[in-house]
């Protein structure tokens, strides 16, 4: 398949070779590092606002999701049933000397990944762009736009809803009444299970954009997203067992309604995609 892309490419411009294509890959993987560097370099110089104001947001008890909850319940005349308790977690440990340094190094590169996504999946489709036919290019137009914005909206899911009903859930469970164990979680162990939540989610959100493509160029219709309906919903919740480190049945349903909500939306959207292509093929 790779070859034949490179084929592809290279009947659009004889000129290249296959080391040409590969140079140009290249080219476009360092300028989306570069881009990643620069944000990773922002989010560095800033990094202790970003520790105490983002990262170790889901962890405060005036976190926006535990404080907005409250008072929707409270609005609904539901009182405090709907309080979600912040997560017990007076600090984190490091166990290492340079854990804190790597910890720094581990949320910039993060933080400049996520905001430069939208430039390096620009730098992705200006290398994948001269392989596609016209009805391909046709079917993708506003890419970059609708993927950028799913994923953005994946990540503000996974920050701002799953992360802290996960952590809430995780630090605030016991086992035994005699209280003699005590919790005492590594920053590490925090932030791998708050950048799988995040990324997770960002990656997951991105179903409808793989929907719409998918059917404009003919791979998948509605009555096949129909008919694999059911095994659609049980990939769905292994991979909300795979992006929560919890193992609750709570964080993995917040995880599962949004993502079968997804589904559901992507075959709305094959629906109407189909159909404007049977359109037009009976113009023809």
């Amino acid at each position: 398949m790779a070859l034949s892309f490179f084929n592809k490419r290279k009947a659009d411009n004889p000129e290249m070779s296959f080391i040409d294509h590969l140079e140009e890959l290249r080219w476009h993987i360092m300028r989306s590092v570069l881009a990643i560097l620069v944000g990773a370099i922002v989010v560095f110089i800033y990094i202790d606002w970003v520790f105490d104001t983002i990262i170790a947001g889901p962890l405060q008890a005036n976190f926006y999701t535990y404080t907005a909850l409250c008072k929707f319940s409270q609005w609904v005349g539901a009182g405090d049933t709907l309080c979600l308790p912040p997560p017990k977690v007076a600090e984190l440990q490091t166990t290492t000397l340079g854990s804190q340094f790597m910890s720094s190094i581990t949320m910039a590169f993060v933080g400049g990944f996520i905001f430069a996504f939208p430039y390096i999946f620009w730098e992705f489709w200006r290398f994948v762009k001269p392989a596609l036919s016209p009805k391909e290019l046709k079917s993708t137009r506003g890419a970059i736009f609708f993927v950028s914005i799913f994923f953005f909206l994946g990540v503000a899911f996974g920050y701002f809803l799953l992360a802290p009903f996960t952590f809430s859930f995780l630090a605030n469970y016991t086992i035994g009444t005699k209280h003699i164990l005590v919790a005492r979680p590594t920053l590490a162990d925090y932030m791998e299970n708050l950048i799988d939540i995040i990324i997770g989610s960002a990656l997951a959100f991105q179903l409808p954009v793989v929907s719409y493509v998918l059917t404009r160029i003919g791979l998948i219709t509605p009555n096949f997203l129909k008919t694999y309906r059911k095994y659609a919903y049980v990939a769905i919740l292994v991979i909300a067992a795979i992006i929560t480190p919890s193992p609750d049945w709570m964080s993995q349903m917040i995880v599962f309604l949004p993502l079968a909500f997804l589904y559901e939306f992507s075959i709305v959207i094959s629906k109407r995609v189909f159909k404007k292509e049977e359109e037009k093929a009976r113009d023809f």
